[in-house]
């Protein structure tokens, strides 16, 4: 027998939320509604569920999501109520074949349960359903699967279902703990801070929008699979954001934003903290306004700050960390950028990159992409991608890749989204990373080696490549705000060969999405970026001016 098939109540791992000492089991689990629900129609499923003459199941995964929180919003200074949400979904998975070659790829199906209570009538018979329609949708992609791969000579390159170890794990679910009411308050005060505040008024005329949000979810995922693994995990998010825009002169839109999240209130800005972002932002807004457009074209240096940094590294890197499976026929490891790229330098000698989603915090700032297990049961590992500026290690979920045949608990999903290899907390560093001071000190003296009128500093982006903050920086020091910009071959490339330079202190980018991920991240000094003019569309401005 297969070591991995060796899996019984008896030999699986606990990673249980409990004292060390106990360990749970099934009949803990049992004890819980909707798990006791969810293994008494899994173990019915495994048992009963066969169309004559078709495969039977090998492997069935159930799992439903659980959201409960609210979002307030604000504009002008004006409440805009709070939103609440609850909603349960469960989805589905079931495989034919075997973990060599299995049916992966639509063997899934997706219920919205309207029951919201723990009647296990209901939750099984919405389970019984979405299992009916995904083991026929597994039986119609199996039969593709072995059509394809009579037409391809290369076999596949590894198992199509990776086997892992049964894993209990009892998380106690979670409930917002925030004062809907107060942040309802807190929002509408600062999107009217410009209103109210005698310092903010004089750039009333500027200002064509200001608004203000903070939300509070909790997120409970309960799965069972029929290997005997059964989680129960559960999560808090909270955020705050605050966003005022308006055109310059010559009509360029422009806008300012600020935001936070973390896994607690605590980890979000009291209300004055959240008040001087605000009128700091009102205040950018101002200085955007009337800031010169940049150059038509620029080619030389730039530094990049840890904020702007974390931001360019997810868009450029999260992607091709992740080891998607390629189409049958194929020699290659993955898809995308790095499907090649094994042992190959993909940064600098002097940078490293490690995923590590049991990270919860980072000088005492939550950090929103951790989690113990992943959205496949698979606990999550601490994952050193490049060692040295080489590819060391790939993002891996239950579907292996060559070279890489297990789970390294990478499998992540948003609300009932399928599991797909994604990052968690992602530290990308350097070693003997340089101070902020030392970094603009070689900036400015790359200037005079290359002999350039100015350089550039970017302390912000507004999505990929756009900075939102942008500086011109002369050899003397001096920065000068400038709008309109657009960077241009900051790309792989980039990142393998033209990093001179990076910073010692990493800045924690946490970004909610449909999976929370954070990126930690040091400041980048660039040997040759290409800065540009955008020459967007500018709108006319409003005919006249806004109500007192």
């Amino acid at each position: 027998m297969n070591r991995f098939q060796k899996l019984t109540a008896l030999s699986c791992l606990t990673l249980a939320a409990m004292p060390l000492a106990a360990q749970a089991t099934r009949a803990d689990a049992e004890k819980d509604p909707v798990l006791g629900a969810m293994l008494t129609e899994l173990d019915r499923s495994m048992s009963r569920l066969h169309l004559e003459g078709f495969s039977k199941p090998f492997f069935i995964e159930n799992r439903i999501d659980e959201v409960q929180g609210f979002r307030v919003r604000a504009e002008f200074g004006a409440s805009l109520g709070a939103a609440s949400i609850h909603r349960r979904v469960a989805r589905v998975t079931v495989h034919v074949g075997d973990y060599k070659t299995d049916s992966s790829g639509r063997g899934d199906s997706v219920a919205e349960l309207e029951v919201l209570d723990n009647d296990p009538v209901a939750l099984r018979s919405a389970l019984w359903m979405a299992t009916d329609e995904a083991y026929k949708g597994a039986l119609a992609a199996y039969a593709q699967k072995q059509a394809a791969l009579k037409e391809v000579q290369t076999p596949p390159q590894a198992d199509d279902l990776s086997h892992e170890k049964a894993v209990i794990v009892l998380e106690t679910p979670k409930k917002v703990t925030a004062d809907a009411a107060a942040w309802e308050k807190m929002a509408a005060k600062a999107s009217g801070l410009f209103l109210s505040d005698a310092v903010l008024a004089g750039e009333r005329d500027g200002i064509e929008y200001a608004n203000a949000s903070m939300g509070a979810l909790a997120t409970t995922s309960y799965l069972v699979n029929s290997e005997g693994t059964i989680t129960r995990t559960s999560e808090t998010r909270y955020d705050q954001n605050f966003s005022v825009g308006g055109q310059a002169a010559d009509g360029m839109n422009l806008d300012r934003t600020y935001s936070m999240a973390g896994n607690t209130p605590g980890d979000l800005d009291a209300e004055d903290a959240f008040d001087r972002h605000a009128a700091d932002c009102i205040k950018g807004l101002a200085e955007l306004r009337a800031a010169p457009l940049v150059e038509e074209e620029y080619h030389g240096p730039a530094l990049v700050s840890a904020d702007a940094a974390a931001d360019t590294l997810k868009d450029l890197l999260s992607r091709p960390f992740a080891a998607n499976r390629p189409q049958p026929g194929t020699e290659a490891r993955t898809t995308g950028p790095f499907a090649s790229s094994y042992h190959a330098r993909v940064l600098p000698d002097f940078m490293d990159a490690v995923d590590d989603p049991t990270l919860s915090e980072i000088n005492g700032k939550g950090l929103v992409g951790t989690y113990k297990v992943d959205q496949e049961g698979v606990p999550a590992e601490a994952v050193h991608l490049v060692d040295d500026g080489k590819l060391d290690s790939y993002l891996i979920g239950r579907q292996p890749v060559r070279d890489f045949p297990q789970s390294n608990g990478h499998g992540r999903a948003g609300i009932a989204g399928a599991a797909m290899p994604m990052i968690g907390v992602l530290k990308i560093s350097a070693k003997d990373g340089l101070s902020d001071e030392e970094l603009d000190k070689k900036l400015l003296a790359m200037a005079k080696d290359q002999e350039l009128a100015h350089v550039y500093y970017v302390e912000s982006l507004a999505g990929s490549m756009n900075p939102r903050l942008l500086f011109e920086v002369t050899p003397d020091g001096k920065r000068t705000l400038v709008r309109g910009a657009r960077i241009e071959d900051l790309d792989l490339r980039a990142l393998r060969s033209g990093i001179v330079a990076a910073g010692k202190d990493l800045f924690a980018n946490n970004q909610l999405g449909g999976v929370p991920e954070t990126v930690l991240a040091p400041s980048l000094l660039f040997d040759d970026v290409t800065i540009k003019r955008a020459n967007e569309k500018n709108d006319k401005l409003p005919f006249y001016p806004p109500p007192d």
